[in-house]
């Protein structure tokens, strides 16, 4: 009788640890998130463009909105950063400040947040959405969204 009255407890336990490990790994999963974002601010901040992307999935599947419109890929969205940040003066010094990162499902989340370049003259400014997903092991952006 006494095993019977300590199964709804042992079952909670269990059920509750099952929660704080999820809880455990969609942390690490987040904090792998941040660090590709801090490896991506400062290889920005070097004047690396090369390197910046390397955060981005290297498709042609990859989706970037910015003030020129919608574009695919990765080649494109390498190339039209390069054309409009061709040196590092205009690139100036990136902040990203992330103000929510959600999991959507077992292998993706969304990011919003806003980004400032500290430059000489100016400091443009403006809020993004990014997708990332888990791909071949790393977590990648595969959907951007930045004004």
């Amino acid at each position: 009788m006494n095993k019977i009255i300590y199964l709804p407890f042992l079952v909670l336990l269990l059920f509750s640890c099952s929660k704080k490990n999820l809880a455990l790994i969609e942390d690490q999963e987040k904090t792998k998130i941040m660090e590709v974002m801090t490896k991506q601010e400062n290889a920005w901040n070097r004047g690396d463009l090369d390197g910046f992307m390397q955060g981005y999935w290297k498709s042609e599947s990859l989706t970037f909105i910015g003030s020129k419109g919608l574009t695919y890929g990765w080649e494109t969205t390498l190339n039209n950063y390069k054309k409009s940040y061709p040196d590092k003066e205009t690139m100036g010094t990136l902040k990203f400040d992330v103000l929510r990162l959600e999991k959507m499902g077992p292998t993706a989340y969304h990011m919003i947040g806003t980004y400032t370049l500290y430059r000489k003259n100016d400091q443009p400014t403006g809020p993004f959405t990014l997708i990332w997903e888990m791909i071949d092991g790393n977590w990648v952006i595969t959907a951007d969204h930045s004004s």
